[in-house]
């Protein structure tokens, strides 16, 4: 029956499906030294698959690497950065940085902190970004001034953002301080700039946003287990589990 090509790319970790089906259309993947088309079902042990006109050997790709990163501000969620700014890689050491495919999943902003997952598993990549997969991310959040129960009862319904109405969510008030209040929220997507926009939207804006815990993968499980901001360590079987689940 054959699988399709852009399954094959991102099961060994050469890319994120969505990355494999842009490279399709660019015409830098070809099968049997003929160009690719997106959907085409080929046998991996007999086909020979080239990119940029090397081929592709499911013994060349390296082991599967799940990673937690706690983000620090400043730096970009990104591969390699056109502007010269430091992104999530330039923080792994070299033996991690080349050579393995390892990307981000998902992003946080330049501003904002907290957990990131990194992998090179392209299949998981895909099936963690899809919309059809809701695995909830908790955040805590200082937005400056004092936002009412009511808004925060609209936050959790649902608010309509560039014209499409979000997923509802879980807000809480922590604490109030002097002139800011902070908030967890907890979401089951991610639209850039998501939590920004809507408390700009409402009168509040984020003074500082932190990433705690990508489902149950939590950046500090306890005193001995807390990540530093620009620290990384490896997933735990457990969590790559949950993560597929």
């Amino acid at each position: 029956m054959g699988v399709k090509i852009q399954k094959i790319i991102s099961q060994w970790g050469i890319a994120s499906r969505r990355k494999a089906e842009e490279m399709i259309r660019h015409s830098r993947v070809k099968v049997n030294n003929e160009l690719a088309h997106i959907g085409q079902k080929i046998d991996p042990q007999i086909d020979i698959i080239e990119i940029d006109n090397n081929p592709v050997l499911p013994k060349n790709n390296p082991e599967k690497v799940y990673l937690l990163l706690h983000k620090p501000k400043g730096v970009v969620t990104t591969c390699d950065d056109p502007q010269g700014r430091q992104t999530v890689l330039d923080l792994l050491p070299q033996e991690l940085r080349k050579g393995k495919g390892i990307h981000p999943v998902g992003r946080l902003d330049a501003d904002s902190t907290g957990a990131l997952l990194l992998t090179n598993d392209g299949e998981l990549t895909f099936r963690l970004t899809h919309p059809r997969h809701s695995v909830p991310k908790t955040y805590r959040v200082v937005v400056k001034g004092f936002p009412p129960e009511e808004v925060l009862e609209e936050w959790r319904q649902g608010v309509l953002l560039d014209g499409r109405r979000t997923r509802p969510a879980k807000v809480r008030l922590l604490r109030k301080l002097a002139a800011t209040s902070e908030l967890e929220i907890i979401l089951k997507e991610g639209r850039k700039r998501q939590i920004r926009l809507i408390a700009k939207q409402m009168g509040y804006p984020v003074i500082k946003l932190h990433r705690t815990a990508i489902g149950q993968i939590k950046l500090n499980t306890s005193k001995k287990e807390s990540l530093s901001p620009g620290k990384y360590r490896y997933l735990k079987d457990f969590e790559v589990n949950f993560l597929y689940q």
